[in-house]
């Protein structure tokens, strides 16, 4: 197998330095040069022709921003983010998102050498990850109003250390229902796109998004822009409630709990699991055991397969489960891997998700 030829774009030379020395600890990535700023970029794309682009936001001559936008109108190609995990670097990076950027990793810390293992680990996956990615043209990114920190940090630990699997059910048929939701890479612009065609009457929406916390706030915000209903960080305790999204926070899992005749949000500050924080299958999981066949899973685009073995509990809990299909995600690894193990009752592209889940809640 060929390596995946790397341009790093970056002011900072200590950057550029630091991430060509990770780079080269894989047998499956070339670094072919770095550039100080975009117009030196746009040279050396031409003349190496990259298959991956890491670019900070912040350089000299022309922002980050204005050459990701002009670089996907002219020459669209993967482009991993380098981002500050900060409130202005979630909007930044959104943004980036927005304009056809595969993902997004925080910038390397400079002084603390005990994080750089799971740091390289983290940066060297999502390149090889980029590299395979689907990616659009500018024109064709939705802007109606990407995204990911994968947690290299503790065990890949199993649900079970933050919720027990168990048979016996505690749900009941009503007419209450809930859309359980869970995405990793390309999923903040695949989550954003379906809630802007679903009517603000819907079914409560509970949402485990690849996140840091920091972005939580920010993505939150751009979900209430995108369509008609209501978005908001999920609360311990908080009641769910129709026509309302609730999203994890980037340092909590979100599970679902029943209270009687209603449900409520549940967090957890356990350990990650399958390596992230949420999880996708905690949150599954506590649909499957509290929903059952109330529930509407959906598996939108995302890298690994967090979420996919309790996505097949929620079906056999009862619950119809729809998965993105392979074309039109940006990653086709957790609904690839939900699909693998049965747990898809529905494959469907992008833009054919919602109009489907509001013919389950009219039927």
């Amino acid at each position: 197998m060929s390596k995946v030829k790397v341009l790093i774009v970056d002011d900072s030379a200590l950057i550029r330095q630091m991430l060509t020395k990770v780079f080269e600890t894989s047998d499956d990535i070339e670094v072919v040069g770095t550039a100080s700023d975009p117009i030196l970029a746009r040279e050396k794309i031409k003349k190496l022709n990259p298959d991956v682009l890491t670019l900070d936001v912040e350089m000299p001559r022309m922002d980050g921003l204005t050459f990701l936008r002009n670089l996907m109108r002219l020459r669209p190609m993967p482009v991993v983010m380098i981002s500050t995990l900060t409130e202005k670097g979630a909007e930044v990076t959104l943004e980036a998102l927005q304009l056809g950027a595969v993902d997004f990793v925080a910038k390397p810390k400079v002084d603390v050498s005990n994080t750089l293992q799971s740091y390289a680990e983290n940066i060297i996956g999502k390149v090889i990850m980029a590299s395979k990615a689907r990616v659009k043209a500018v024109e064709a990114v939705s802007t109606k109003g990407s995204t990911e920190v994968k947690k290299a940090v503790g065990d890949k630990n199993s649900t079970d250390v933050i919720l027990q699997s168990s048979s016996s059910k505690r749900h009941f048929k009503t007419s209450d229902k809930i859309i359980a939701v869970g995405s990793s890479t390309g999923g903040t612009e695949a989550f954003k796109e379906m809630v802007s065609r679903l009517p603000a009457d819907s079914p409560a929406i509970v949402l485990s998004q690849h996140l840091p916390a920091a972005f939580s706030a920010s993505f939150a915000k751009h979900v209430n822009e995108a369509g008609e209903m209501n978005a908001c960080i999920a609360q311990d305790g908080q009641q769910i409630l129709p026509g309302n999204i609730y999203i994890a926070p980037g340092d909590k899992h979100l599970m679902v709990c029943r209270d009687g005749a209603t449900y409520r949000c549940k967090l957890h500050d356990g350990p990650p699991v399958n390596r992230h924080k949420p999880s996708v299958d905690v949150m599954f999981r506590s649909v499957a055991q509290n929903v059952g066949p109330n529930a509407i899973g959906v598996m939108l685009t995302g890298m690994g397969a967090d979420g996919a073995a309790c996505m097949k509990e929620m079906l056999d809990q009862g619950s119809t489960n729809i998965v993105q299909d392979e074309e039109s995600s940006v990653v086709w690894g957790m609904p690839g891997e939900a699909y693998k193990l049965g747990a898809a009752s529905h494959v469907l592209p992008l833009n054919k998700i919602s109009d489907h889940i509001c013919k389950l809640v009219a039927s």
